[in-house]
């Protein structure tokens, strides 16, 4: 029997599709930020660095608990191979199918953009295999996770549902979540810091990043979203705004930003980071949730085609941020003015390529990873 709740809850459906949509001024503000990327202007902005700083700190902290939340709420409703198999389906699918329509064009781009593709004969095979995987695997790094995730959350969610079955319930509280994501986070990086000195090598690789340093990261967002959906009492811990959460967010982002500029690579910097984010991941799930709630928690038409939309629109953003930062920012003196021309021109090419290929049954699959239903023929007429 299934435990989802009778109402559809449009804020969390919502909040899901704005934070991945929330990727477009992302990569855009990277562009005019201090932060080297693919391609750059020539001269940073300060606020679009600050704003491109603020979406990096909890962005995806967020998307991870809310993707657990449902994980767990089908979960619950499907048999556990039958789970398995729909949503390995539902990330894979469109994640291998960007790799070559959109990644590798993406890659191919930048080389002859660089300059770089007259030295690729001279990197070694290591070198050509790991750059391979950073570029091709690229900003659908989250579809490998979440395929990690959903693995590992055939024995992680049994543990949860037997353990809310014999009512091995601890009270809720946010300090004490606090205290839990602290440790961990300086768990995590103790461990980032053992191999920098040990086997500083693996840091730098590709695959070992993203199956193992971003999963175990984001690994207890994506449990704590499955027992706030099994315990309403740590649901209601983020969808009640709380001033302490709103203050130590507030902190914790004034902590990010002095960690940027004066902390070192050679140090503890990405250490510390890892600490500070984990702690503003957990408490701007209280802000985003809370606002969430009040604001967003009603159907809409509107928002509803953007909470289908989005996965395909995040998709091809990013090779279309590329193309508009390497052909078309050169040309435009204005940085601020850049980044709202960058918006209208990759949002707008966006919607028009979902709407095209709404129209293609072939790429409705492989972007959505969900099978076509057939539509029923009329009966015949006497």
């Amino acid at each position: 029997m299934s435990n989802a709740p009778a109402q559809r809850e449009f804020f969390l459906d919502s909040i899901r599709a704005w934070l991945m949509l929330l990727g477009i001024p992302f990569h855009i503000s990277l562009i005019y930020s201090s932060h080297q990327w693919h391609v750059n202007s020539a001269e940073p902005t300060w606020w679009l660095t600050l704003f491109n700083d603020f979406i990096h700190a909890f962005r995806m902290q967020v998307f991870f608990v809310i993707s657990g939340y449902f994980s767990y709420m089908l979960y619950l409703r499907y048999t556990r191979g039958y789970w398995w198999k729909v949503r390995v389906e539902r990330v894979g699918i469109p994640m291998l199918t960007a790799i070559p329509l959109l990644t590798l064009p993406q890659f191919l781009m930048l080389q002859y953009v660089s300059g770089q593709a007259s030295t690729w004969h001279q990197l070694s095979f290591y070198q050509k295999y790991n750059t391979l995987v950073w570029e091709l695997i690229s900003h659908l790094w989250f579809l490998l996770v979440l395929v990690i995730f959903t693995t590992l959350g055939l024995f992680i969610f049994q543990k949860i549902k037997n353990s809310a079955r014999m009512a091995i319930n601890k009270p809720a509280s946010m300090l004490r979540l606090s205290v839990i994501f602290l440790i961990i986070g300086l768990m995590w990086s103790v461990f980032r810091h053992t191999l920098f000195i040990l086997a500083p090598g693996l840091l730098s690789d590709g695959l070992f990043n993203f199956v193992v340093m971003q999963t175990l990261f984001y690994l207890p967002f994506f449990i704590l979203g499955a027992i706030a959906f099994t315990r309403p009492s740590v649901k209601a811990l983020f969808t009640r705004p709380s001033p302490a959460c709103f203050i130590g967010a507030a902190l914790a982002f004034v902590a990010y930003i002095a960690n940027q500029r004066f902390g070192r690579g050679d140090a503890w910097l990405f250490e510390t980071e890892g600490v500070i984010t984990m702690l503003m991941g957990l408490w701007m799930t209280n802000v985003v949730f809370s606002l969430g709630h009040r604001l967003l928690n009603s159907h809409s038409p509107r928002v509803t085609y953007f909470v289908n939309a989005s996965l395909f629109i995040y998709l091809v953003h990013h090779p279309l941020t590329l193309i508009f930062g390497a052909f078309i920012t050169p040309h435009i003196a204005s940085n601020t003015l850049g980044f709202c021309a960058g918006l209208v021109f990759v949002i707008g090419i966006a919607i028009i390529l979902y709407e095209l290929h709404l129209r293609v049954p072939l790429l409705r699959f492989l972007f959505s990873g969900k099978p076509q239903k057939k539509r029923a023929r009329p009966a015949p007429t006497a």
